[in-house]
């Protein structure tokens, strides 16, 4: 039995590559372009937030740094006075912290502008005042509609982190993160949170800004309620001023 002779191979045929169009190729180049340009604006924004966060870290030590010191040197006046006999004078507060407890029933018209003034426009309301003579004379007019007094950094803190809201273009926005203060407040050298907060506590250069920045705080209602809102605090009731009691009532209605 003879096999069949194997069929030869029949010759490869030369197949020509079809060109490029230019088109194709010009567009090709144009995403690469635009990969490598967002490869390299990726990093140097890495980079400089980097930078940034250096910068936030350095400010909120050297800010420790001061309070911590303002407080020893508190407690070393207060030692000295008591072990010579006298009674220490606590210096006078630069910074109020005001809520409005009082609705706008039975209201005069000039204490209803003051508490438009000072931003208080509704029930639970609180904000930061400088102190001076015209806000203590604005104060004792809006005295039986209000609970102020002197907060100290653990209240100020609390509120800027738990109740701060940014205003915007007459928007209440969230602070999600730095940029938004940044965004705001960096062209007067603040630009975090403990900038902020720290020029809110110091009564600093820049303090009506920041605080023109804050949505005046929602607070809710205290805890157990209020006891006598037509009596002063001294009395027993809870308007007027409390002092540095006004950080209780706060945490309470934080």
């Amino acid at each position: 039995m003879t096999t069949p002779a194997p069929k030869a191979a029949a010759p490869k045929k030369d197949t020509a590559v079809a060109p490029v169009p230019e088109t194709l190729l010009k567009k090709r180049n144009h995403a690469e372009k635009l990969r490598a340009r967002k490869i390299r604006q990726r990093a140097a924004l890495k980079k400089a937030l980097q930078q940034k966060r250096r910068i936030i870290f350095k400010r909120a030590e050297k800010y420790v740094r001061e309070y911590r010191a303002k407080e020893n040197e508190t407690i070393r006046a207060r030692r000295s006075a008591r072990a010579a006999g006298y009674f220490y004078v606590e210096p006078e507060a630069k910074l109020a912290l005001v809520v409005r407890i009082r609705g706008i029933n039975q209201v005069e018209p000039k204490v209803k502008k003051i508490l438009q003034l000072l931003r208080l426009r509704q029930i639970n309301n609180a904000v930061f005042i400088k102190l001076n003579k015209a806000s203590i004379n604005m104060l004792r007019r809006v005295e039986h509609y209000v609970a102020y007094g002197y907060p100290n950094l653990k209240t100020v803190r609390e509120l800027v982190y738990k109740r701060g809201f940014a205003k915007i273009k007459r928007n209440r926005i969230p602070i999600t993160n730095n940029s938004v203060i940044e965004g705001k407040l960096g062209k007067h050298g603040i630009i975090c949170m403990e900038d902020l907060i720290h020029e809110l506590f110091t009564v600093g250069p820049r303090f009506k800004q920041a605080n023109k920045f804050l949505w005046p705080f929602k607070l809710s209602n205290p805890r157990g309620g209020f006891s006598k809102k037509g009596t002063h605090f001294i009395e027993g009731g809870d308007y007027g001023n409390r002092e540095d009691h006004i950080n209780a009532l706060v945490r309470n209605m934080n």
